[in-house]
Formats: C-alpha cells, structure tokens, sequence
C-alpha cells in the first residue's frame, strides 16, 4: 500500500494527461491461461475499465477513451460479438447511475447505428442522461476504426465543397479535425496498449500523431488503477518536444 502511495504523490506534484486513450488487450489470452472461454476474459476486462474510469475520474483527467470494439472485430466468432454486445449492454445498465452521480459524460466514437438494437437504446439512454454532465468526458470507441474515420471525414468535406460551404482552399488540419468523431476535445497525450503489442490497431490514427505511448505487459483484466499511475508516472517523465527542440 505504501508504493501505490508513492506513486500517487508523485503524480499530484506533475502535469497530469489532459486526455488518455487505451488499447484494452489481453482478454482471450488471460482467459486462456487460466483455461476458461474467452468470453470471461472479456467479462474480467469489464471490471478492469469501471477501475480504471473511476481512477481518471479520481485523478482529474478530463479525456478517457477506451477502444472497445473495432469495425474489424466483426470477422471474430459470431458467439463472441454476441457476448461483448451483451456485455456492453450490461455495463451500461449497472454503470450508468455511478458514472451520472460522479458527473461523467459517455460520447460513442463510431458508428454505433450498425449494431443491435438492444445496444443502441442503451447507448441512447446513457448519452441522453449524461449529456449535461461536466466531469470526465468518457469516450467509447465502438464499432470505430480510424481509417472509417478518415474517409467519412473526407465525404463529409467534400459535400460541404459541393454545396459551395467550403473551399478547397479553405482545408488545414482544423477543418479535417473538426469533422472527426473528436471533434472539440483534445487529442490524446497518453496512448496506453495492454498486454505487451506494439501496434496502433487502426485506431485514432491522426489523433494520437503525438501521444506519447506506454506499452504495458499487463493483461487488460489484470490492469488496475496501480498498473495506469504507473502509466501516467512513464507519461511525467517523458521529453515531449512535439517536433522541435529543448531551450
């Protein structure tokens, strides 16, 4: 007990992350060690992200976004989809009043129009309720993948070029940025990916063109508010220069 408050004194004397994103990774893998189906993997995951939102919320970060399903994570066994769309469901409806009673605002990242219905209403539900809420913004990235991204963004521009709004002159990084799913908040300081992978995974590819990036052995279900302020403690010590030189 006493390291883990070390490193929170640390961190309350240093410049925290204005905004952290997660790879969550490890979920099949820490289930099979321990020979149980992946699905409770993914079950465990779950309890790792109410830990971990609640720790930012704790910490006052103002950004969190978690990756937790892909626009290619439909190619995976139809039994598993099925269970991770319940399971959100699920998280929703247990988390929703805590999440709401500690002030934190839920925004969907993708398009989450494409999955069950059942899972839409829920999303709906926890969007309307947290609309007005003013404490952490908790992203989830859900049927998202950045290059989809990109590429709506660019329609998106281009329509606007079509109906006589926009030149193309008139196109800078604000413009493209402003037509992302994150449009109005901060791009990521902090990327953390779990479980030992070093790969982006198509996700928030120009929003992370800066992030610093902490790679963490640690399987997602055993990620804790420990293993993130370890995280954050990597991110405190970093040089970020963003291209140029120190002075």
């Amino acid at each position: 007990m006493a390291k883990k408050n070390r490193i929170s004194d640390r961190l309350s004397d240093s410049p925290m992350p204005n905004h952290i994103a997660i790879i969550m990774d490890g979920n099949g893998r820490w289930a099979q060690r321990r020979l149980l189906p992946r699905t409770m993997g993914h079950r465990a995951g779950m309890s790792s992200l109410k830990k971990v939102v609640r720790t930012c919320d704790e910490l006052k970060v103002a950004y969190l976004t978690v990756f937790a399903f892909s626009t290619e994570n439909w190619k995976r066994p139809e039994t598993e989809v099925d269970y991770l769309m319940n399971l959100l469901v699920e998280f929703l409806h247990r988390e929703l009043e805590e999440l709401h009673h500690n002030d934190v605002q839920i925004h969907v990242l993708g398009d989450y129009g494409a999955i069950p219905q059942k899972c839409q209403i829920e999303i709906s539900r926890a969007l309307e309720m947290t609309r007005n809420n003013t404490g952490l913004i908790f992203n989830i990235a859900l049927n998202y993948g950045a290059r989809r991204e990109i590429v709506e963004s660019v329609k998106s521009i281009t329509t606007r070029i079509l109906r006589g709004e926009l030149s193309p002159d008139d196109i800078d990084e604000q413009v493209l940025a402003q037509s992302l799913y994150t449009a109005g908040m901060p791009d990521p300081d902090l990327l953390i990916r779990t479980a030992g992978e070093m790969r982006i995974s198509n996700f928030m590819l120009w929003q992370v063109a800066y992030a610093e990036i902490v790679v963490s052995d640690v399987l997602w279900p055993d990620f804790g508010p420990e293993e993130l302020r370890r995280a954050i403690q990597e991110y405190q010590g970093r040089d970020r220069r963003f291209g140029g030189l120190r002075l």
